[in-house]
């Protein structure tokens, strides 16, 4: 199996994950895999749940917080601006409180409130999460591709879908529960007349924009999820450890992409720094593991590049390289 054979096999996948720890090359791979799909004429978005995103590097294109910014025909790219999001929510929660009750000004204390909320550890992911939903939900593109924060955050953001899922089912409950009341009440008052429930239409709002978004990561139909891996000891072991716990939150495991392989024809070259030579039999040790561990769930061995993949030729070539049409 390649990663040409499992696109072409799988047409239905439209949602596809790069995941791994930092500084592996996922960014790269979720540009090239982009780009590639343009270029099969499949409109695709890819964007990063990344704070600290680089597809303005590798596109060589200003564009984190600009919405999707077209970089060729058919490509697009999108790097979400936590900050803005967060000012974006904050005003809606402001104006829905003024629909709700009718008010013209927030007190002072709720807005505090809002203020303060701002400022939990937990507000960025929520906004980032909360930007995916609504790209994923508009359902605009062919491909999404998924450049996802380094493995310990990308947990955090594949369990919130089932986190708010739970919370707000419970808290639908209750204001079902309290909708009964008021309707009873209201058969004894026959003049009263009930208001539509603002508060209950926007919790299942939320519900539903939440279930679209889990069931699409956890549907093993239309979602690819690949690990990027190097052959190093640690990140081997981080791999594996991930690999299990990414089963746990039922996302559907694709195959692993080792990056940064030595080739052999650099052992034919005379003269070889030793620092060099040692790191290429470091590498052969680990890729055997990786062989034993994972066999032919690895789609693709991706030698070093001279260079830093950056700018449209670099990225080009690294498609080649991934779909098997260069070297």
């Amino acid at each position: 199996m390649s990663l040409k054979r499992i696109f072409e096999e799988n047409p239905e996948r439209r949602y596809i994950m790069f995941g791994g720890k930092g500084g592996l090359g996922k960014t790269t791979f979720s540009a090239a895999t982009a780009y590639y799909l343009a270029q099969q004429g499949h409109k695709v978005l890819v964007f990063s749940v990344d704070p600290q995103a680089s597809l303005s590097d590798i596109f060589e294109r200003d564009i984190y917080g600009k919405g999707a910014v077209e970089i060729i025909p058919n490509l697009f790219a999108q790097e979400i601006d936590a900050d803005q999001r967060i000012r974006e929510y904050q005003e809606e929660i402001r104006q829905k409180i003024r629909d709700m009750y009718g008010m013209d000004e927030i007190p002072d204390e709720i807005e505090s409130y809002i203020r303060a909320a701002a400022a939990e550890p937990a507000m960025e992911e929520s906004a980032i999460f909360d930007q995916v939903v609504d790209i994923v939900v508009a359902g605009e593109y062919d491909y999404y591709i998924y450049d996802l924060v380094p493995l310990g955050h990308a947990l955090y953001y594949l369990s919130m879908a089932s986190v708010y899922d739970e919370w707000i089912t419970k808290i639908t409950a209750l204001r079902e529960e309290m909708r009964e009341y008021e309707e009873m009440a209201a058969r004894y008052a026959r003049d009263k007349e009930l208001q539509e429930d603002l508060i209950l239409k926007e919790l299942q709002y939320i519900k539903h924009r939440i279930n679209t978004s889990s069931s699409i990561l956890t549907d093993r139909e239309r979602t690819a999820f690949f690990f990027v891996l190097v052959p190093e000891e640690m990140i081997l072991i981080d791999t594996q450890k991930a690999a299990g716990l990414f089963a746990k939150y039922q996302v559907p495991l694709s195959g692993y992409i080792v990056n940064r392989v030595l080739p052999d024809s650099l052992m034919q070259q005379p003269n070889i720094p030793a620092y060099l030579r040692n790191r290429y039999e470091m590498q052969q040790k680990y890729l055997a593991e990786i062989k034993r561990l994972f066999g032919d769930q690895v789609l693709a061995y991706i030698p070093e590049f001279e260079r830093d993949v950056t700018g449209l030729p670099m990225i080009e070539r690294m498609a080649e390289v991934m779909f098997g049409n260069g070297a």
